[in-house]
């Protein structure tokens, strides 16, 4: 009756085994280092890399813990945060001379202390948020003269392609600055290009005056379409922002709009603090140009003439020149896809791009009108330009096309990231970087970690004074309860604070509440004169059913706070949630299974130490 078979007891010590294995590297606590990773795409961070680091130490007199590669960044780990600050300093003046331009991103890190071992089983702690452990503070400026800049050549590229296909002769279309500068030689085109602009491009104003024997007209951008463009920049870089650290993986980030021009983001909990660094502050995005092929610019790629009027002079990463048109054909806000890959036949990394429709139609215009001719595509980063590659159009493009050229697997993938991830409205500067420490300091830690604790001691000791054995079965369940629940926090990864740890405390109450009801179903069947096993049987079966309805109820409501919350309130809901589940486990499988272990052989059980009874027929006999 009260007997567990051999697998559900296999099953108890496989769980309580895999969930000390994922508790255990929390106890390692983490070692402050320094990380190095490169901010740029061409510069790589090898063996030479690190010996470099190693002699800045050497000559600073400071001594490193441990100095490795690990896979595209070098880590380095000290004894305290003092030797960490001091050994930042070097490093950063040893590979970083020119703070302007730097090439490597030095940044300082938490890295935990854990064995390799549990590493390699991917048995990693949980995340600490801002308020417990603190993580890293980014302040970012959106250039919004850029985004409007930006605006207007696209604008100017729209009223280039309006004239074409309307058959408007024009003198000509430049960009000074904002604004547009369109020339005409006779007055009656610049009044049906004025009407054709006006209708199809609402947010431009324009101005006419003459210029010589010609008409100039000038368009600038409105000044309501102006805060409106201003706005949905930030508002994209905001979007692009998430979708990048969604990419890194950082559970329950904080990105907030401040001011006008400002964002705020911060990471609690981040462990690649240097990467991180990385991905935001590149402003990644892709353009594709034409190249340009009369004799002027060949000139000019050979150092030997000016680069001719409308064309821009880049350099590929071979260091040859290329010169571009001015005007860009497609941009990466037509990007709905990048993905790392092989070429299939030089067997080299590449990226797969897929455009959208408008994207599409604009490549096979112009790959049709441009056979055997060549299109660069380009990378800015940084405010400054490269030419990823530069290949000849051999036939039609369409939908899908790919990058290939000189580049690495991790560079490759790099690239893909930035690019699936959203290219930005405008460019991005950290004005303000800084690793914090817990908002409430260390005594929040600790008096967090103290309210679990007494709480679960005090719960352990009034359960065992009053249901004697079954109340230790009781606590024994608590802790394993509190054991999964860490495990899987662990587990997933989740970024654990303040308010997760009063959910936490909250699991242990809903978790012996379970038990109380099983420990009092028990008592009532004996009361009502049931054998000692019987009414061990009929406890746990009658009260399961309350148990599940008082769980689902309570986890009803975590979700809603799951679905609907944010921030902190997320946060309290993510450890309820699993805490919930993790009681259902412990407080009725588990702790049945104590109790079938230690009263299930005994045939001729006649009681159970389950604290004081009191019988009906016992009261009668007292009055």
């Amino acid at each position: 009756m009260n007997r567990y078979p051999v697998w559900k007891y296999a099953l108890i010590v496989a769980v309580l085994l895999i969930a000390a294995l994922y508790t255990l590297p929390n106890f390692f606590g983490e070692s402050p280092a320094v990380q190095v990773s490169s901010s740029k795409s061409s510069i790589k961070v090898d063996t030479a890399t690190l010996a470099r680091v190693e002699q800045a130490l050497k000559t600073a007199g400071i001594g490193a813990e441990a100095i490795t590669l690990e896979g595209s960044s070098i880590k380095a780990r000290f004894g305290d945060t003092d030797t960490q600050l001091k050994a930042k300093d070097a490093i950063q003046k040893a590979l970083t001379p020119e703070a302007g331009d730097p090439a490597y991103v030095v940044a300082l890190n938490l890295l935990s202390r854990s064995p390799n071992w549990l590493k390699s089983l991917n048995a990693n702690p949980m995340y600490l948020g801002l308020d417990l452990r603190g993580g890293v503070h980014f302040m970012l400026q959106v250039d919004m003269q850029a985004a409007l800049t930006k605006r207007a050549e696209s604008l100017a590229g729209d009223i280039r392609l309006a004239l074409r296909e309307k058959d408007l002769r024009h003198g000509g279309i430049a960009r000074n600055g904002q604004a547009i500068e369109i020339r005409f030689r006779d007055a009656a085109t610049l009044a049906s290009a004025k009407s054709l602009i006006q209708e199809q491009m609402p947010d431009l104003q324009m101005v006419e005056t003459p210029d010589g024997s010609e008409f100039k007209l000038t368009a600038s951008i409105k000044l309501d379409a102006t805060r409106r463009i201003q706005d949905q920049a930030l508002k994209q870089n905001m979007l692009t922002l998430h979708n990048r650290i969604n990419e890194l993986g950082v559970a329950e980030p904080v990105i907030q709009q401040q001011g006008t021009d400002r964002i705020v983001v911060q990471l609690p909990g981040v462990q690649d603090t240097a990467k991180a660094k990385d991905i935001l502050g590149r402003t990644a995005t892709l353009e594709m140009r034409l190249v340009e092929d009369s004799a002027e610019a060949r000139a000019a790629e050979s150092g030997s003439g000016p680069v001719p009027f409308g064309t821009e002079r880049f350099l590929e990463r071979s260091g040859q020149p290329v010169i571009v048109k001015k005007q860009v054909i497609l941009t990466g806000e037509n990007l709905t896809d990048a993905q790392p890959g092989f070429d299939s036949q030089s067997q080299q990394p590449k990226v797969d791009l897929t455009v959208d429709a408008k994207g599409g139609r604009i490549m096979r215009d112009t790959s049709r009108e441009n056979i055997k001719k060549r299109m660069a595509i380009l990378l800015f980063e940084k405010g400054k330009g490269e030419v990823l590659t530069a290949p000849v159009i051999q036939g039609e493009l369409g939908n899908r096309f790919q990058i290939s050229g000189s580049m690495s697997v991790n560079e490759a993938n790099d690239l893909a990231l930035l690019l699936r991830a959203g290219s930005l409205a405008a460019p991005m500067d950290i004005i303000e970087e800084r690793t914090i420490g817990p908002t409430l300091g260390a005594e929040n830690i600790s008096k967090g970690f103290h309210s679990v604790t007494w709480g679960f001691a005090v719960i352990v000791a009034f359960m065992a004074a009053y249901y004697m054995l079954f109340g230790l079965f009781s606590g024994i369940a608590l802790a394993v309860n509190l054991l999964l629940l860490v495990a899987v926090l662990s587990m997933l990864q989740a970024t654990l604070t303040l308010p997760g740890m009063a959910a936490m405390a909250l699991a242990l109450g809903m978790a012996i509440d379970s038990n109380v009801l099983i420990n009092e179903r028990i008592r009532e069947e004996l009361r009502n004169g049931s054998s000692p096993q019987a009414a061990i049987h009929a406890g746990y079966e009658r009260a399961w059913a309350t148990i599940l309805d008082s769980n689902i109820s309570t986890l009803i409501a975590g979700l809603a706070l799951l679905a609907f919350g944010s921030g902190p309130v997320r946060g309290f809901a993510v450890v309820h949630c699993i805490g919930i589940l993790t009681s259902m486990f412990s407080a009725v499988f588990f702790s049945r299974g104590l109790v079938n272990f230690w009263y299930g052989s005994q045939k001729k059980l006649k009681t159970v130490s389950i604290g004081t009874v009191w019988r009906p027929d016992a009261d009668a006999v007292a009055k």
